[in-house]
C-alpha cells in the first residue's frame, strides 16, 4: 500500500475521492484558503472598509511580494498603513503607491534581525501615531535544506528563528499593551502550511513558525477578554523571489502575492483564529491519528525533490531542475505544500 492509499484509508476514502478532495483549488471566494468559519464568514458579511477604518496597520516586508500587495490593498480600502522593512527607498516606493491609491501611509525602515533596533522603531510609531490596531507579522526568511546538508549550518537554525519568532515577539511585546488598554487588537502571523505538512527540508523554517504559532495560542488564552485577536495564517506556497532559488516550484500550484494579500485582507476582516488550505488540515488530521503514515508521505516528497542549486552552495544561476511525472501528480495531491 503506498503513502497516498493509506492517507485515503485514514479519511475512510477511496484514493480517487481524496485526490479530488486535496486537489480542489487551494483557495475559495477571493483566493482565501477554506477554513470551517467560511461559511459563517459569507453570512456574516463585513468589508476591508469597515475592517480598517479609524485603524492603523503595521505591515512588517512590506516593501516587496505579500506585504505590499496587502498594503496596496488596504490603501485602497482607505486604510492607514505603517510600513517597515529594512530599506526605506522601497518603503518609500510602497508609501506613494498606497496614497496614490487613497490610503495614509507611514514609513519606518527597520533592520528585523536587531532586537534593539525593532523596540526602537515600535517605541517611536507609538510616539508618532499613538499606537498599532493592527499587526501583520509578514516578514521572514526561508531556508529549504536537507539535513544532510544542515550538518555544519547551524547558523541557518539562528538566523531563521531570530526573524521568523524572535522579531515578531519583540514587537508585539512592544504593541500589545497598547492594544490591550484601548481593548481592541488583532495580530495575524503569517505562517505557513509547513506547519501543518511538517515537510521535509525545511526543518529550521516551519520550527520557527511553530513556536510563533504555539505562543500566540498562549497569549490568546490571557488576551481574549480584552478583545484582542490572534489569527494564525498557514499560507500555501506564493510565487515571490524568496522562492526564486527552487527553480521546481515553477512547476508547482501557487498563489500570487495578490492572491495571498486576498487572505490576509480577509483575515482582518474576520478576525479567524486559524486559516487553513485544505491539505493542511487533512494532513495535520492524519498526523494526530497515525504519524507513521504521513511519515511514509513526506519521506516521498523528500525522494522526489531534490535540494536546490543554492542548498547545495553552487554558485551558478540557478537552472531549471527536472520534475517527474509522479512529482508533478504529487505536488498536485499535497496542493499548496512546499517540499
Amino acid at each position: 500500500m503506498n503513502p497516498l492509499q493509506q492517507l485515503a484509508g485514514i479519511a475512510g476514502k477511496p484514493v480517487g475521492a481524496v485526490s479530488h478532495l486535496l486537489n480542489r483549488p487551494t483557495t475559495s471566494g477571493r483566493h482565501r484558503p477554506f477554513y470551517g468559519l467560511n461559511v459563517i464568514d459569507a453570512i456574516r458579511g463585513g468589508t476591508l472598509e469597515d475592517a480598517v477604518r479609524g485603524r492603523t496597520t503595521m505591515i512588517t516586508g512590506a516593501s516587496s511580494g505579500i506585504g505590499l500587495a496587502t498594503a496596496l490593498k488596504i490603501g485602497e480600502a482607505g486604510g492607514e498603513v505603517v510600513l517597515v522593512a529594512r530599506g526605506r527607498e522601497k518603503l518609500e516606493e510602497t508609501a506613494a503607491a498606497v496614497d496614490a491609491a487613497g490610503g495614509k501611509a507611514h514609513v519606518y525602515p527597520c533592520d528585523l534581525s536587531d532586537m534593539d533596533a525593532i523596540g526602537e522603531m515600535a517605541a517611536k510609531v507609538i510616539s508618532d501615531l499613538g499606537g498599532v490596531d493592527i499587526l501583520i507579522n509578514n516578514a521572514g526568511r526561508s531556508i529549504r535544506r536537507s539535513l544532510e546538508l544542515s550538518y555544519d549550518r547551524f547558523h541557518d537554525y539562528q538566523r531563521t528563528m531570530t526573524l521568523n519568532y524572535f522579531a515578531p515577539v519583540r514587537l508585539m511585546l512592544a504593541l500589545l499593551p497598547g492594544m490591550r488598554e484601548r481593548q481592541f487588537g488583532h495580530v495575524i502571523n503569517v505562517s505557513s502550511i509547513g506547519v501543518q505538512t511538517r515537510m521535509p527540508r525545511f526543518g529550521a523554517y516551519i520550527a520557527s513558525k511553530a513556536a510563533l504559532d504555539t505562543l500566540s495560542d498562549s497569549w490568546q488564552a490571557e488576551t481574549h477578554s480584552d478583545n484582542v485577536r490572534f489569527s494564525t495564517v498557514h499560507m500555501v506556497l506564493v510565487r515571490t523571489p524568496m522562492i526564486e532559488a527552487t527553480t521546481i516550484y515553477q512547476k508547482f500550484p501557487t498563489l500570487s502575492p495578490e492572491e495571498a494579500a486576498d487572505v490576509l485582507c480577509e483575515t482582518v476582516i474576520h478576525r479567524p483564529r486559524r486559516v487553513s488550505p485544505p491539505f493542511g488540515q487533512v494532513a495535520a488530521f492524519a498526523d494526530a491519528i497515525s504519524p507513521q503514515i504521513m511519515d511514509a508521505v513526506r519521506n516521498r516528497g523528500y525522494r522526489l525533490f531534490g535540494d536546490s542549486q543554492a542548498a547545495r552552495g553552487e554558485l551558478a544561476a540557478p537552472t531549471a531542475e527536472q520534475v517527474t511525472r509522479e512529482g508533478r501528480l504529487f505536488a498536485e495531491i499535497t496542493r499548496g505544500t512546499h517540499w
